[in-house]
């Protein structure tokens, strides 16, 4: 009968301590899917596109938003929810990141009449990663403000081909108490996220890396048609480039010239990538900020004029790595 009795007392600990545990996994389970609460994203275009798909395999809930309805399509195909204005947007969610072209579409999505500001939530945090004017950034985080909500610039480096990777650098500032909550959506895009300081200045550093990286594709392009020029074998000149001091990633990662590499633009007839258009536009937006701090850019406004001279002569969708088939083209420049 004793015995029995510690049978049984023995029976029982194990089915308690089997119910505890699964109670335990079931709290840790709760918490990790009380993070994954819905995220909504506003700008399908070539990168928001798989930055968002990048939330979705993280498990994210997304609720999505673009001003063409056909760039929605393939989300509500992945089972997100689709919204028909950013206000519906910020209605259901309480994060929420932009990706759009330009500072009078960030002013139109958060501020216009069917814009986030119009149902945002108080607590809500916002995230922009557009890459627009340090000055429209720091508008638009008052104006966030004044409605109870955190809004953060975090633009990004890597291009498209990152992105779908998930390996984008996002520039972040704002608010350093709330770099954290950020931090949590924002790896799931990117392999770097830096905290710049505050609203504006992850706007800052996107610039000033958009008109060095201008300058040294204009360089790399220069260079390398110079060398063809001169009867070098384009690959082995890039070759002899990448193991010398004039290396750099426009010559090692994204060569501009046709042949020399596999899975960049210019093997694509310079499709894809990086547009000319954008790169003129962030070029234009280095060039108010040096106007406005009094600071010369020398080789920064030239690099803007001749980005600006291929937008008109042609080369406006094309990869801003087309750089070297217009000046192959360009014999007078």
């Amino acid at each position: 009968m004793a015995a029995a009795v510690v049978l049984g007392g023995r029976a029982g600990w194990w089915r308690w301590h089997r119910r505890v545990r699964a109670a335990r996994a079931a709290t840790v389970c709760s918490r990790a899917m009380a993070s994954k609460t819905p995220v909504g994203f506003i700008g399908l275009g070539n990168m928001g596109n798989p930055m968002a798909k990048n939330l979705v395999k993280h498990g994210y809930p997304v609720i999505a938003y673009d001003v063409f309805p056909e760039a929605c399509k393939e989300f509500q195909d992945l089972g997100a929810q689709v919204m028909d204005s950013a206000a519906d947007v910020a209605e259901r969610a309480d994060r929420i990141i932009t990706m759009l072209p330009s500072s009078p579409n960030a002013i139109e999505v958060y501020t216009g009449a069917s814009g986030i500001l119009k149902k945002v939530k108080k607590g809500s945090l916002l995230i922009d990663s557009s890459t627009i004017d340090p000055a429209v950034s720091k508008e638009l985080a008052k104006a966030v403000e004044k409605m109870g909500a955190v809004f953060m610039d975090a633009p990004v480096s890597g291009g498209v081909g990152a992105a779908r990777a998930g390996n984008l650098t996002f520039m972040v500032g704002g608010v350093e108490q709330e770099f954290d909550a950020a931090k949590e959506l924002l790896t799931c895009m990117g392999s770097n996220v830096v905290y710049c300081g505050g609203v504006g200045t992850g706007q800052a550093a996107k610039i000033c890396n958009n008109m060095l990286l201008a300058i040294s594709m204009i360089g790399t392009a220069e260079a390398m048609n110079l060398g063809i020029r001169l009867g070098l074998d384009p690959k082995l000149l890039a070759k002899i480039l990448n193991m010398s001091s004039g290396r750099c990633w426009s010559s090692d990662t994204y060569n501009p010239v046709p042949g020399v590499m596999e899975g960049v633009p210019s093997a694509n007839n310079y499709q894809g990538g990086f547009g000319t258009t954008l790169m003129a536009k962030d070029l234009g937006l280095a060039q108010i900020s040096a106007t406005n701090t009094k600071t010369p850019v020398p080789l920064g406004s030239q690099a803007h004029q001749i980005y600006r001279m291929m937008c008109a002569k042609g080369y406006a969708l094309k990869d801003f790595s087309a750089v070297f088939q217009f000046l192959r083209e360009e014999e007078t420049l």
